[in-house]
């Protein structure tokens, strides 16, 4: 059983009290996702050999799964979660489009959200045996979006936004946030005056001016930048910060956590509370759900990270992309706590700039 971590009493908390009211108060909440969906599929069997054709395993596959990847990953934690999601993305009419339509079915999302483009739709797959992934190919076609295709997203971002409580932008530069996307999203939010979700990746880095939370790990962050980043130099994350253009930069630093710059200057560490990690897979994405949704119902910035860590703790505990309800958090709050709700020290640290963005 996992030993418990002694809670960092100099780290941002939040109190039980807080942390209920901002899970409960996401029902009915809409949260709108636009960004790259993929189908992932799972092949598990067993090594029994090696190939006589060339020095690598056969895997005599035993099961097959799918699970739902990148921005619909993001939507799927989002309803998870309790609040109502638009999810717009692009299949292709293939078999893996309608595979993705059907598992938006069951989650109660509209599958005519899914634009159906002329690429094929995104798809790993990965061929696991005795609980260690052997190989994983990807089927895609990743060049930006062009020709009738980018029109028929506009119309659905356009209308995903119509009554949207947050926006969340996932990029996992597949093609379909193009320029002309990122700026319709956000200049739709920026009217509804509702807040702004991104996970980027390389490709249009520094085409989210505006947004209120940006969310890159720092690999990523260092990769755009073409520096490393000394998080111990607050001058040289303010001007990060200033050159991205964002009110907030959260930095996912996976066992060390996160680090929340501000635009005041003031930056707050959020150390990790997974109690075991299994399988990383996917848990981007439930912060970046989290954090919409968290948003959404009014927190503060710092306060979207705290619960967003929390899930993600509860989620790498899992294998591959998985959900994380609000209950689980709850529970992995009271483990990480020791069950101890209103003590002082659970009060958050709030840094003058953070207020409920909406």
């Amino acid at each position: 059983m996992p030993t418990r971590r002694a809670p960092d009493p100099s780290a941002p908390a939040i109190t039980r009290e807080r942390l209920t009211a901002l899970l409960s108060a996401v029902a009915g909440l809409r949260v709108a996702v636009i960004g790259d969906a993929m189908l992932d599929v799972y092949l598990r069997g067993e090594v029994e050999r090696i190939s006589p054709e060339a020095p690598v395993p056969v895997v005599r596959v035993r099961d097959r799964s799918h699970a739902l990847g990148g921005a619909a990953n993001v939507a799927q934690n989002v309803v998870a979660l309790g609040a109502r999601c638009a999810l717009v993305a692009t299949v292709g009419d293939d078999a893996a489009g309608r595979t993705l339509g059907g598992m938006f079915g069951a989650l109660g999302l509209d599958p005519r959200a899914l634009v159906s483009g002329t690429r094929p739709t995104t798809t790993k797959t990965r061929i696991v045996a005795r609980g260690q992934q052997v190989v994983r190919f990807d089927e895609e076609e990743d060049g930006d979006l062009e020709g009738d295709d980018v029109p028929r997203m506009l119309a659905a971002v356009g209308h995903a936004l119509a009554d949207a409580d947050a926006l969340v932008l996932e990029d996992y530069n597949k093609g379909v946030l193009v320029p002309d996307v990122i700026h319709a999203a956000m200049t739709g939010a920026r009217a509804r005056g509702i807040p702004i979700v991104v996970d980027p990746k390389y490709r249009n880095f520094f085409a989210y001016r505006g947004a209120t939370v940006f969310k890159p790990n720092r690999r990523e962050l260092e990769a755009a930048l073409g520096a490393a980043v000394d998080l111990a130099s607050p001058r040289a994350l303010h001007e990060t910060l200033e050159r991205l253009g964002v009110d907030h930069l959260l930095l996912t630093l996976g066992e060390q956590g996160m680090a929340l710059i501000g635009s005041d200057g003031v930056t707050h560490r959020v150390p990790t509370t997974a109690r075991a990690v299994y399988d990383v897979v996917g848990a981007g994405d439930t912060v970046t759900a989290y954090l919409g949704a968290m948003l959404a119902a009014g927190a503060t910035p710092i306060e979207a990270a705290i619960v967003a860590n929390y899930a993600a703790g509860v989620e790498v505990g899992k294998s591959g992309a998985a959900t994380v309800t609000a209950a689980e958090v709850l529970e992995a709050y009271d483990a990480h706590t020791g069950g101890g709700g209103s003590q002082a020290r659970d009060t958050p640290r709030r840094s003058s700039a953070a207020a409920p963005t909406r």
